[in-house]
């Protein structure tokens, strides 16, 4: 029947095993990419995902505590990728500021005699 998948995310019948508080905690933020961005840093989101892949790689997981944490290791990879997107932008602004000669840090040299 179609509707036991939307039933597992909408409360359904579906019984999940106990998390311990450091697994709630980690499970946290889940309001999306864009959310967790603002509160979370590269190098945090990184360090969760490097987590995240370790265990599932060393299985012994249920398979919805497999599917639980491969979504949460995409939302964390769109913060990464979020990121890195930022300063992608941010780097090419600079350069391009600075091939421009508009880089408040780039001090122009003097003029030499004419």
């Amino acid at each position: 029947m179609g509707g036991e998948q939307g039933q597992r995310r909408a409360g359904g019948p579906r019984s999940r095993a106990p998390q311990s508080q450091t697994q709630q905690d980690q499970a946290q933020p889940a309001d999306g990419a864009a959310g967790q961005a603002a509160t979370i840093t590269y190098e945090q989101a990184r360090d969760q995902l490097t987590e995240v892949v370790r265990r599932l790689e060393a299985g012994g997981l249920t398979l919805e505590q497999s599917l639980d944490l491969w979504e949460r290791g995409e939302r964390l990879a769109a913060v990464c990728e979020q990121w890195l997107e930022g300063a992608r932008a941010r780097l090419a602004a600079a350069m391009a500021a600075r091939t421009a000669g508009t880089d408040p840090d780039h001090q122009p040299e003097p003029a030499g005699p004419s």
